[in-house]
């Protein structure tokens, strides 16, 4: 089982995410006002919560957001879950569908860091069954 500890937003591509409260998650499109929502299969980032501490631990004075990332998520691993793997968060169904990206421009973190964790620590999902999801929420692994 896995916490959401935070919740990502952004109205422009390439530009930090900020943090809310709650998202609207809407069925083969992605987070209501997320600028990666739309018709492909990344339309939702996932990042582990103990990822982004670890990589504090370094010094790195991040914020939730800073990776582009949309769900913070405490109590999974995503990179070691298969593609495929499905999350039920309330009425919310989503499906992983890549594991990490290639960073074509480095980024700020990996500016200041000489590294960053989203590429290779990230997972990205399609929204299957839509609704709204809350900080504090469950996300559970789907059985199929």
């Amino acid at each position: 089982m896995g916490i959401i500890k935070g919740i990502c937003i952004s109205k422009e591509r390439g530009t930090e995410k900020h943090e809310v409260a709650e998202a609207g998650f809407v069925k083969d499109w992605g987070i209501q006002g997320d600028a990666h929502a739309g018709k492909w299969h990344r339309q939702v980032s996932l990042l582990s919560f103990e990822k982004i501490e670890e990589f504090r631990t370094k010094g790195a004075d991040v914020a939730f957001g800073a990776f582009g990332e949309n769900l913070i998520v405490e109590g999974y691993d995503f990179k070691n879950l298969p593609v495929g793997t499905r999350f039920r968060c309330g009425k919310v169904l989503l499906e992983m569908t890549q594991i990490g990206k290639e960073c074509h421009s480095h980024c700020q973190i990996y500016q200041r860091m000489g590294e960053c964790i989203m590429p290779h620590e990230g997972v990205f999902a399609v929204v299957l069954e839509g609704g709204t999801i809350h900080v504090g929420d469950e996300l559970l692994l789907q059985e199929s």
